[in-house]
């Protein structure tokens, strides 16, 4: 631990070495990545129609749950200004376009954004989505915000941030192994490499969280436990339809990403264990007090909420989203 470094605005401006040296690692180039319309059908080609009734095709197997998690991963993509804004709120220091944090920001801002383009055109040629219905939920979760209870503490939002890509990355790689034994192969292609992406990127937060704990490790412990007493909350935890209450339509939205095996209470006490491993919780040395007693905590909770999960029922009540036609 270094002894001069005794606020999160002092451990950020320590790290700016370490983000600044990794960017390169961390982001992909423009001239390297991947665009949407690699993937969909290009309207400038003599072929465009006949590859949109084929995508109609395939999509009109895919099961109803599978097409509503899809849609409900589409509008969370989608909200991206909420999201780029708060994580420009935690790290800029101070408005800096040339701080290593401020390029990582818009790097990552500017890769996330093909997500919801991607997915959003296909739902569109697809023919199976009420895009008005979709784009007002689109609307609703950006003006509404979220809360995900990190404040702007930097610590805590890596937390979030580790766990939130690893259960993105989880949600879409599971709805393209399912596209694909539902028959849709092009749709399994877009949400693999989208997957791709959200694997790099909660690599990347991992790697800030273990850095901060080398240097300030009973604070990073301390949020760590905060984090996880508060549980973790979807950054779509707001999303609604028209005439939908707040909550209801994301409850109706998980509860389909259950019934499908795309992301479970299962998935949540994995990627726990995930970080305690990658972050050697149970090796950190230099805690304070409460800094070991937040970390038995932390060690003790995988074996309770696996017990929570055993208990819990994938739950049956279907429901009919205004999203889809």
């Amino acid at each position: 631990m270094i002894a001069a470094i005794s606020s999160r605005v002092e451990v950020l401006k320590y790290l700016e070495t370490f983000v600044g040296e990794n960017l390169s690692n961390f982001l992909k180039s423009v001239e390297d990545s991947w665009q949407p319309t690699d993937f969909l059908p290009d309207a400038r080609l003599d072929n465009f129609f006949d590859e949109i009734k084929l995508l109609q095709e395939r999509a009109k197997n895919l099961s109803y749950d599978l097409f509503a998690v899809l849609i409900g991963d589409t509008i969370t993509e989608e909200a991206l200004p909420t999201y780029e804004s708060w994580l420009f709120a935690i790290t800029d220091m101070p408005n800096n376009p040339e701080s290593p944090w401020t390029k990582w920001n818009r790097g990552w801002t500017s890769e996330e954004n093909r997500h919801g383009d991607l997915l959003n055109r296909y739902l569109y040629l697809s023919g199976r989505v009420n895009m008005r219905e979709m784009e007002a939920s689109t609307q609703y979760l950006i003006s509404d915000g979220f809360d995900i209870q990190t404040d702007l503490d930097p610590y805590r939002s890596f937390v979030y941030t580790s766990y939130q890509e690893t259960a993105t990355q989880i949600s879409h790689r599971r709805v393209a192994q399912i596209a694909k034994q539902e028959g849709d192969a092009l749709l399994a292609k877009l949400c693999g490499y989208i997957a791709g992406d959200e694997a790099r990127h909660a690599k990347v937060y991992k790697s800030f969280v273990s850095k901060i704990f080398e240097v300030d490790p009973s604070e990073m412990m301390l949020a760590f436990e905060d984090m996880m007493r508060k549980k973790i909350v979807m950054p779509a935890h707001y999303m609604r339809e028209l005439g939908v209450e707040v909550g209801k339509t994301f409850g109706h939205f998980t509860d389909a990403a259950q019934r499908i095996g795309v992301y479970t209470s299962h998935d949540y006490v994995n990627i726990l264990e995930d970080l305690i491993e990658d972050w050697k919780v149970s090796s950190v040395t230099g805690l304070n007090e409460a800094g070991e007693k937040a970390r038995d905590y932390v060690m003790a909770l995988p074996n309770r909420l696996k017990r929570v999960a055993e208990r819990m029922k994938v739950p049956e009540l279907e429901y009919k989203f205004r999203w889809i036609s």
